[in-house]
């Protein structure tokens, strides 16, 4: 098993700063080529609370911030506009700094593309759900219309 410090969240696992046990091909193969974490040590204890306290920094002030952003974000859909051939199938996919955008655009606040949980790989036009994490107790569901433009 490999100790590791979370340098993003992951879902399933922890938080940004969280000291975690994993799987050595886990971590070998997954978590450290992503820069998902690092390997833990005496003087990690240091990064451990910088991470923190930048988390702590883009999270939500409070509960109650996050469940008005939740119930905005859930109220109506949000439309992506991208690149799409004919048929319906898109240059490339929609990512999850697309959404966080596309969010700001329609003036719904801002959002960590980080928080953002997409289902599925988005490769055509239509509508999909994407979920978001704004608070550890707060998660919202969007409604995504992706139509062609451009």
């Amino acid at each position: 098993m490999a100790k590791l410090i979370l340098t993003h969240e992951v879902t399933g696992l922890g938080a940004a700063g969280d000291v975690v046990e994993v799987k050595d091909g886990y971590a070998r193969n997954y978590l450290l080529p992503r820069n998902f974490a690092l390997t833990w040590s005496k003087g990690g204890e240091k990064q451990v609370e910088s991470i923190k306290s930048a988390r702590a920094a883009r999270e939500h002030a409070s509960l109650e911030d996050a469940q008005k952003q939740a119930a905005a974000l859930s109220a109506k859909p949000v439309k992506l506009v991208v690149k799409a051939g004919e048929t319906g199938r898109l240059f490339g996919t929609v990512k999850q700094g697309d959404v966080a955008d596309a969010v700001e655009a329609a003036g719904l606040g801002r959002i960590d593309k980080r928080k953002v949980e997409l289902p599925a790989h988005i490769k055509s036009v239509g509508s999909y759900q994407a979920n978001v994490r704004l608070h550890d107790d707060v998660a919202a569901v969007i409604e995504l219309d992706v139509v062609a433009g451009k």
